[in-house]
């Protein structure tokens, strides 16, 4: 957690005035029992009314700065733990956009949700308590110890004897409960995972009749998260009540030997309420100090999740400048070009793809095809580094992707994945989205270019027209069309479409590939499919099984040449077509 604490530098005079002004505060509570032995002293006890009012204002005033200390303390903990927390959101949101695919499939995206918003939450509270009471508390307890010692030294023995049966029961407490939190943080990520894939597979639970099965899963993530909440609550329950009890047992001491004090004439009744008031003031210190353990065990625990976060590096870096030496090797390079190319991911440890070697020259539609979990995907998805070849080197115009930066490499390259991810907002800002700066005609172009343009004027609203959450108010096949016209719109160089027209049919299918064929301009397009009809008019076709290339050209020639691929026609097209 120390580690953390860095990130409250920017907040360092907070940090510094707020607990100051909570120390004036504590100053003021610890002088009040004594005030109040010398009202019933020399006032009380004297009938001296003047004097119980004269101290009776002082305790006032007293009060009414210890207030106002109390509430700059509060104004300066909120604005340092809320710029705490927001710097240190920021800064782990930063830092995970920047992890590649590889560490954020390791990691889980509801476990970073949980980490990016609970956790953060976690420690902000932590670092308002810090500021607010960490010095206040202990202070308290040990300047009423103080004050009780000045009173009658043999009295305050019973308080110091008192002090190592408390730290015995914080060190059991702690290390119960330490060990309970941890899990509970990490049973907190699984029901949000549940419940995160029950919201976006509603329809798929509710078609295959499964949400009986689906509430009894999350019942059962429920209860397991119930019992171990119970159970840290059993622990931390005992801490406040034991507190207590140990000092409550104090107390007793202090009036019975307190009482024979009295009468040996070593200590007044004013100075046995002072006593009395102090052991209050400890045991609410230590009240306070017991709820401080809780919050800060749960904030270690939630600041070795963000410290495990921020400790991934990323397997994708940006050099931050481009190396053209190879480019200019070559006067005319390939599009793309992959060299003994090997992958393998981490979460499986089995190779997706094995000794790859293809060139795809500029302005050529490539046809990638085979079947499901064959390497199509992973294949492209090294082109853009979302991954870095394990072996061997990827190349756009020559040039190897890992010398370029992120940033200009990806600018090169439009990919339209598989899943279609469309955002909150006007279908126009859909389409702009990769591309702030398109004009109004080049948004319709893509548009048209996608195919989407005839469906978005029949709406009422137009481009206009606003996109709920995650295009529910869309079909399958618009929101495949505008993810494309958002591609479309930023011009690439390279077009990727991961088997993007899938919700597509036939017609619009062909209309597509035909208008990205006139658009086109130069740019280079690879179609990833798994349906011929869609790669086989390409001017080349790459045929994946099993993590290799086992079969490079045109369809007719893929047709007497590739087993694979006749095979894959065999299984989709007619034995005509096939010939």
């Amino acid at each position: 957690m120390l580690k953390l604490l860095t990130f409250l530098k920017p907040y360092r005079k907070e940090s510094i005035i707020g607990p100051i002004f909570k120390l004036f505060e504590a100053i003021l509570e610890l002088l009040l029992p004594t005030i109040v032995a010398l009202i019933i002293n020399n006032g009380i006890g004297a009938g001296d009314r003047a004097y119980v009012l004269r101290m009776g204002g002082l305790m006032l005033l007293m009060s009414i700065l210890g207030f106002g200390c109390s509430m700059v303390c509060q104004y300066y903990a909120a604005r340092a733990s809320q710029g705490f927390g927001t710097t240190l959101r920021n800064t782990l949101f930063k830092h995970i956009s920047k992890l590649s695919y590889a560490e954020l499939d390791q990691l889980g995206t509801q476990s970073l949700v949980n980490r990016v918003t609970n956790d953060v939450n976690q420690l902000q509270l932590a670092v308002a308590m810090l500021i607010r009471l960490v010095i206040r508390a202990p202070f308290i307890c040990i300047g009423a110890i103080i004050m009780a010692m000045i009173l009658d030294f043999k009295l305050s023995l019973v308080l110091l004897a008192a002090t190592p049966v408390f730290a015995i029961i914080l060190y059991l407490i702690i290390t119960r409960s330490a060990p309970l939190y941890r899990s509970y943080q990490k049973k907190l990520d699984k029901i949000a995972l549940v419940l995160s894939e029950n919201l976006t597979g509603v329809r798929v639970i509710r078609a295959f009749a499964k949400s009986r099965a689906e509430r009894q899963r999350f019942n059962e993530a429920s209860d397991d998260i119930t019992q171990t909440a119970i159970r840290v609550g059993r622990v931390s329950a005992l801490l406040s009540p034991m507190t207590t009890l140990v000092v409550n047992g104090a107390i007793i001491a202090i009036l019975w030997v307190g009482g024979i004090h009295i009468n040996q004439g070593l200590l007044s009744q004013g100075e046995i309420i002072a006593f009395i008031n102090y052991v209050t003031q400890i045991l609410l210190a230590l009240i306070v100090v017991s709820n401080l353990i809780i919050i800060f065990t749960k904030a270690s625990s939630s600041a070795a999740r963000i410290n495990e976060v921020l400790a991934v590096q990323a397997s994708v870096q940006d050099p931050g400048s481009v190396t053209d030496g190879v480019a200019d090797a070559n006067s005319n390079p390939p599009a793309i070009q992959f060299e003994g190319v090997s992958f393998g991911y981490s979460t499986t440890g089995e190779k997706a793809l094995s000794d790859i070697s293809v060139v795809i020259n500029h302005g050529e539609t490539v046809g990638i095809i085979g079947g499901t979990g064959m390497g199509k995907s992973t294949f492209i998805n090294l082109i853009p580094r979302f991954y870095d070849a394990t072996v061997g080197k990827v190349r756009v115009a020559g040039i190897n992707v890992k010398d370029y930066p992120l940033h200009q490499l990806r600018q090169k390259i439009g990919i339209v994945p598989q899943k279609a991810v469309l955002f909150t907002g006007t279908i126009a800002d859909n389409i702009r989205w990769g591309n702030e700066h398109a004009t109004d005609e080049e948004v319709i172009l893509a548009a048209k270019i996608a195919q989407a343009d005839e469906f978005i004027t029949k709406l009422p609203d137009g481009y206009q027209t606003m996109i709920s959450r995650g295009g529910l108010n869309l079909s399958g096949g618009q929101k495949q069309r505008l993810t494309i016209a958002r591609a479309v719109a930023t011009r690439p160089e390279i077009l990727i479409l991961d088997d993007s027209s899938s919700a597509l049919d036939y017609a619009t299918d062909a209309a597509l590939r035909r208008a990205i064929r006139e658009y086109s301009g130069g740019m280079t397009l690879l179609l990833v499919s798994q349906r011929v009809s869609t790669v086989q008019h390409a001017d080349k076709i790459i045929v994946f099984d099993e993590g290799h290339i086992v079969g490079v050209g045109r369809h007719d020639d893929l047709l007497q040449s590739c087993d694979v691929y006749k095979e894959i026609c065999l299984s989709q097209l007619s034995s005509q077509e096939v010939g």
